[in-house]
């Protein structure tokens, strides 16, 4: 565990200096201890010879007060090596997270990232420090005591030198059965999560159909799994513990009764018996109640396997020599195949879109059409072929260089809960107020800050959640706009809005196509952003079923022919009713 706890902190020195200090305390107290082996003899005589036992004594004393400085230095070493462990760990993660593909971040892994990054971060250090310094106590202090008493008499060191690594392959035992009991518990503790939030959110789904108080079936399994999980956790941790004590209880009686035979037999004196079994009694202490610290122990060993299995996500592979400026706007899929599992998602997909035009990507669902935008932005790197953007495969640039000079306008999207304008600045933060107002006018963004109540400072809540759906899209767009990105992607933005959104998105989406120095590759069914294409790729399980012009497509009456069809139909029938 030692090796995978330094392993984890990218700078291990605040813990070192913990680790240093503690064990220098438990070395010196075994030693202090051993102290009374000297003193005892000279006190305990016939005659007490206080001449010889002053220097043990003047030396005690001495041990005593570098003990006490040693307390009164390690609380604050102590402190600040939580919270600079927990905050360089947590810097750490972000820089790393910032490294992995962006097809990594599913909305699983996103929440246990941020669990990793505000709690299980803060608790592992906190852990490293206190449980992690007990233990070394535990084991220092019973090390050093075995040292002195081989000096004093080896025959009752060896009882206790045998009955250190026993109990540390038992104390193993149990972390390891704690860490595993702790990953069972997390994953009813995450399902009672769930089924909390889903409680409070459905309060009024619930109270309609009288459940307001005692919530779903689901949540009710939730909380009785977790509690089973609970019990069958203390079932299987018991045993572990009691091997534990049992092992430490049966090398102190072993001592014992040789420490009495030996005593019996005259081979040892009674000083020496009365310090020993001190010393053994000492021996048992701290050793016997590292087992107090085995949950804590298993807990530390769980979370940091979680934060080594997040470090070692493998990140995007890097060009040795990256390309660092998108020359031109073209984007070109050659012979492209690429899986999120077994089944493969695209199958030799190969197109392109010249730069300066607009393609529009159509196809049903699961037909791999936000695959093809995640590919061109390099979310994940594909299984054969190959993905160029001016020319150059997108897997020898640098990335940020990539992604400077490409803007995604994703189906969902998130606002940060600050105002209208800081959340358009992200695109450009140096933009003027000019720029800013004129990205807005061509996102259609404009109509909706003149009708908020404090304009472009109004706070649009936590994810957007005081706008609309296709309000947030507005703002996403204005993004694409200040950016200047020379490539946008966009996934289906005006699906599932009100037609008053959808008029103004959609012609929002045109006026971005209206740049000939932009390229963009749009998903969407609807005839106004259709209009605006230049040429139609039709993807169909994965395949590229057919090409070309919306006009051309439309007679052939193929895929996009098709489903041009249906979505006229609907909406026409959506009109009428």
């Amino acid at each position: 565990m030692i090796g995978k706890l330094y392993r984890v902190w990218p700078q291990p020195g605040p813990l070192l200096r913990v680790w240093l200090l503690t064990g220098a305390m438990a070395v010196l107290q075994g030693l202090l201890l051993g102290l009374l082996v000297p003193i005892l003899r000279a006190l305990l005589r016939a005659e007490p010879d206080f001449a010889a036992a002053t220097p043990w004594l003047v030396t005690g004393a001495v041990g005593l007060l570098v003990y006490g400085a040693l307390s009164v230095i390690v609380m604050p070493v102590t402190f600040t090596a939580h919270m600079a462990l927990a905050s360089q760990l947590r810097q750490h993660l972000m820089r790393h997270v910032t490294t992995l593909p962006l097809g990594w971040f599913t909305g699983q892994r996103k929440g246990k990232f941020v669990r990793t990054v505000t709690n299980v971060t803060g608790v592992l250090a906190q852990l490293t420090v206190t449980v992690g310094a007990e233990a070394l106590t535990g084991v220092l202090v019973p090390v050093t005591i075995v040292a002195v008493t081989f000096v004093v008499d080896w025959r009752l060191a060896i009882p206790l030198l045998a009955t250190v690594p026993l109990a540390l392959l038992a104390l193993r035992r149990s972390w390891r059965t704690t860490a595993s009991v702790s990953d069972d518990m997390e994953v009813a503790a995450n399902e009672v999560a769930g089924r909390a939030i889903e409680f409070g959110q459905a309060q009024p789904v619930l109270r309609a159909a009288g459940h307001g108080t005692t919530g779903t079936a689901r949540m009710r399994e939730a909380l009785d799994d977790h509690r089973e999980r609970y019990r069958r956790g203390l079932r299987r941790m018991l045993f572990p513990d009691l091997s534990y004590s049992g092992v430490v209880m049966a090398g102190y009686a072993v001592v014992l009764v040789l420490a009495v035979q030996f005593l019996l037999n005259g081979s040892l004196v009674a000083v020496d018996t009365i310090a020993l079994l001190v010393l053994a009694v000492r021996f048992v202490e701290p050793l016997g109640g590292t087992i107090d610290h085995a949950s804590g122990l298993g807990a530390m060993d769980y979370l940091a396997t979680r934060v080594e299995n997040l470090q070692r996500t493998p990140t995007l592979p890097h060009s040795p020599n990256p390309v660092r400026r998108v020359e031109e706007a073209s984007i070109e899929f050659s012979h492209v195949t690429f899986s999120y599992g077994e089944k493969p998602a695209l199958s030799d997909v190969s197109f392109r879109c010249p730069a300066g035009t607009t393609t529009a990507l159509v196809g049903p669902s699961g037909s791999g059409k936000t695959t093809v935008t995640r590919l061109v932005a390099r979310f994940f790197d594909v299984d054969s072929g190959s993905v160029r953007v001016g020319g150059v495969d997108v897997r020898e640039y640098d990335h940020p260089a990539l992604l400077s000079d490409i803007a995604i306008v994703f189906q969902d999207v998130y606002l940060f809960d600050t105002t209208i304008e800081e959340n358009l600045r992200l695109a450009n933060p140096d933009a003027t107020r000019e720029e800013l107002e004129a990205a807005a006018r061509a996102a259609r963004l404009d109509e909706v800050v003149e009708r908020l109540p404090d304009g472009w400072n109004t706070r649009v809540g936590e994810g957007g959640m005081q706008l609309s759906g296709g309000e947030r899209q507005r703002v996403s767009i204005a993004r694409a706009f200040l950016k200047r990105a020379r490539i946008v992607l966009i996934d289906e933005a005006a699906s599932a809005l009100d037609p008053e959104n959808e008029g103004a998105v959609s012609q929002a989406i045109v006026n971005l196509a209206r740049d000939p120095q932009r390229t963009v590759i749009v998903i969407a069914h609807r005839p106004a952003t259709l209009a605006a294409a230049d040429h139609v790729v039709a993807l169909d399980a994965g395949r590229v079923t057919e090409t070309g012009s919306p006009t051309e497509l439309l007679r052939t009456g193929g895929t996009f022919a098709r489903l041009y069809n249906q979505y006229e139909h609907a909406r026409s029938w959506h009109v009428t009713t």
